[in-house]
């Protein structure tokens, strides 16, 4: 091999070692922010795993599933953004320009984008204050449903039809959770206005003690009965207003187990549900005085 043979494949190697070192940085780059990423979801989990044992309240235990949803998602965009900017450095297009620029147009657009700046800053502020966590029953924004999934952006709810609904976090003003601590079965009972109403009452009660010794619905409920009393005089019955005191996301099957329970006591005592009852007057007179109209029913002739 001679001289000029060494020379060409020296020429060609050193026009080859600039791309091969690039190349060779940029996979390191990958490599090294798929490791990244890795780490810290690994992290995240086993530090969910280990505060999770010391814990028995399911509410904290649903706090600490979105916080660590939503660490992964803020630690996966910023390894990103660091990875895609060191690549681009690698490759010799300078960031600075484009950090400058970005800057200039954040400008810009932050005008244009400030809903979008007051989702993340509403989120932020959704999250630190835990008013809402992914298995909440919440009403936002005028929607309500089950919280499947919750970002420093949006709120995403599927409600009992199945609908989903995602509402952005810069529209929520008033969250109404309804699976907080526990929660309450409030139920409104109509009765004639024949009805003994002390006698309901022990019916009631007596329903109550009942579904409180069942092994399925007395883990459900965690007081007994609370009977406010009778709530008002309607057109037709005389309405009595109860509740349980029953654990979260309880109340709506612990209500209908009570009211279905309730009605077959009902039929069995002879307490009458009452429906609304018309009286028609054929037209009166200035003074008042006409009677009521009697329909008469005759038999068909045959």
């Amino acid at each position: 091999m001679n001289f000029d043979s060494i020379n060409g494949m020296q020429a060609i190697l050193g026009e080859w070692r600039g791309p091969a070192t690039t190349l060779l940085h940029v996979i390191i780059i990958l490599a090294l922010s798929w490791l990244a990423m890795r780490v810290v979801r690994k992290g995240l989990a086993r530090l969910h795993a280990h505060m999770q044992q010391d814990l028995d309240d399911s509410e904290r235990i649903k706090r600490l599933d979105t916080l660590e949803r939503v660490f992964r998602y803020v630690a996966t965009v910023v390894i990103s953004l660091i990875g895609t900017m060191l690549v681009l450095s690698e490759l010799g297009i300078s960031i600075a320009p484009i950090l400058a620029t970005a800057g200039v147009l954040g400008i810009a657009v932050g005008f244009g984008a400030q809903s979008l700046v007051k989702d993340y800053f509403t989120g932020l502020f959704l999250l630190l204050e835990d008013q809402v966590r992914v298995g909440d029953v919440v009403e936002v924004a005028g929607k309500s449903g089950l919280v499947e999934e919750i970002t420093l952006r949006y709120i995403r709810l599927r409600d009992y039809e199945g609908s989903v609904h995602t509402i952005p976090n810069g529209i929520v003003d008033t969250v109404s959770n309804r699976s907080r601590g526990f929660a309450y079965a409030v139920i409104d009972i109509g009765i004639a206005y024949r009805e003994d109403v002390d006698e309901v009452y022990e019916l009631m009660r007596g329903v109550a003690a009942a579904m409180r010794a069942d092994p399925e619905l007395g883990q459900k409920i965690v007081e007994d009965l609370e009977i406010a009393g009778v709530d008002q005089w309607a057109d037709s019955a005389v309405m009595i207003r109860c509740r349980f005191r029953v654990k979260p996301l309880e109340q709506w099957g612990v209500r209908r187990a009570f009211l279905y329970r309730l009605k077959q006591a009902f039929d069995a005592a002879g307490i009458e549900i009452p429906y609304p009852h018309l009286t028609l007057y054929a037209g009166e007179d200035k003074k008042g005085s006409a009677p009521p109209l009697r329909v008469q029913q005759q038999a068909a002739a045959s």
